[in-house]
């Protein structure tokens, strides 16, 4: 990591210990924040989520840099008629060979270090285009970066996983008694394959001309956007048409008090921290789901020491957390409210994300050949459920007025 970043970093927990403080002082004072504290407190909570972003870019940037430099150090001494097969694939796609292409979720690189032709669609090929446009979907949907199970088929039928429901118990028995108990129970619950897609039409003119990285840009913007779109639905989808989201199969670990609008108190936490067993608490993929806005109102609880239980990371790559927990942030859950299932924790792998074949990019050279433009568009197919519903992940409800 740069010194920069750490640099980062480090004025990022400067500026929470600001925050800590401006808190501390109404608390000593017995008395709630000003509005002009509420502003501070909340610049500075936005300070401290922007702080960590651009910590975590740079470090990213750092190592794309590096890729790259390395990949031009290895094409030193290397014979131009080797890279027509460096990526064949999407030689053919920019060229308009070829009008589709999959994208498969792999931690391998397939780079296009040179340019297509400019009759082809562009003069800027990314390094790694197969990657971009994965890589910018996963980090705009939170479950499956933050935990969720990932399975990958070639083919969109239905998928039924076994899953119980029941494990059963045990009972007492007398002495040369009847051995008694119930028996565990069983269903199936089913993977689909709904899809979620974007398409952008683009001036031949700018595919032609652009002297800037067109394809990367796509990539980004069309990934995150579909992303956004699948990744809203693993959160609130409601099965239908659509994923089933985590939030409505996840299973009631605690209801709030009357008193408090919905927002959760430090008691609530630690019921819902407790009431996901510790099979499934105390694996390294139990964390916190909620929205930022909730997140900003937990930053404020402290325990009975006087110290705040938010822990925020000063480390690069790992989350904030609570109760020892790691914390993920998305928009879709609910804010706090009374009725609004606003916090969830648990195992987070109990949850799973089926992928059809990737994601799905393809080029038309044809769609709008009446006003010259080029179309791209991007398909993904896939479904999500919570395939343990007997407790793995639980949530807090804000309790009726």
């Amino acid at each position: 990591m740069s010194e920069y970043a750490k640099s980062l970093l480090e004025k990022r927990a400067n500026t929470w210990n600001a925050a800590k403080e401006l808190l501390d002082t109404a608390a000593n004072e017995k008395r709630e924040l000003t509005a002009e504290e509420e502003v501070s407190y909340g610049r500075m909570t936005a300070d401290i989520e922007s702080l960590r972003s651009r910590a975590d870019k740079l470090v990213e940037d750092e190592a794309s840099a590096k890729a790259a430099e390395a990949s031009l150090r290895s094409l030193v001494g290397t014979p131009a008629a080797r890279s027509d097969d460096d990526n064949p694939e999407l030689r053919k796609f920019l060229a308009g060979e070829t009008r589709s292409m999959h994208l498969t979720p792999t931690n391998a690189e397939a780079r296009a270090l040179s340019k297509g032709t400019a009759t082809a669609g562009g003069n800027g090929v990314p390094t790694s285009f197969y990657g971009q446009l994965w890589e910018h979907l996963i980090e705009s949907a939170t479950l499956i970066s933050g935990g969720a199970t990932v399975l990958t088929t070639s083919s969109g039928e239905n998928i039924e996983i076994p899953v119980t429901t029941s494990h059963g118990a045990a009972a007492a028995v007398a002495e040369a008694g009847t051995l008694a108990g119930t028996d565990p129970a069983f269903a199936k619950r089913v993977l689909g394959a709904w899809k979620f897609g974007q398409i952008v039409t683009v001036s031949s003119e700018l595919v032609n001309d652009a002297g800037f990285d067109l394809e990367g840009y796509i990539a980004r913007a069309v990934g995150r956007n579909v992303g956004n779109a699948f990744g809203a639905k693993l959160i609130v989808g409601a099965g239908t048409t659509e994923p089933t989201g985590i939030t409505a199969s996840s299973s009631l670990g605690i209801t709030g008090g009357t008193a408090v609008a919905g927002v959760p108190t430090l008691d609530n936490l630690i019921d819902l921290f407790y009431s996901v067993i510790s099979p499934y608490r105390d694996q390294s993929t139990a964390k916190w789901l909620m929205k930022d806005s909730t997140a900003a109102a937990v930053r404020k609880i402290k325990g009975s020491d006087g110290q705040y239980v938010w822990q925020p990371s000063v480390v690069e790559g790992q989350p904030d957390r609570l109760l020892n927990k790691g914390i993920l942030t998305d928009p879709n859950v609910a804010g706090t409210g009374i009725g609004a299932k606003s916090v969830l924790f648990g195992d987070l792998s109990a949850y799973v994300v089926r992928v059809v074949n990737g994601v799905r990019f393809e080029r038309s050279d044809d769609f709008a050949f009446g006003t010259d433009q080029v179309a791209f568009r991007a398909i993904l197919r896939g479904d999500g459920l919570l395939a343990d519903q007997t407790g793995a992940v639980k949530h807090y409800i804000g309790g009726a007025s």
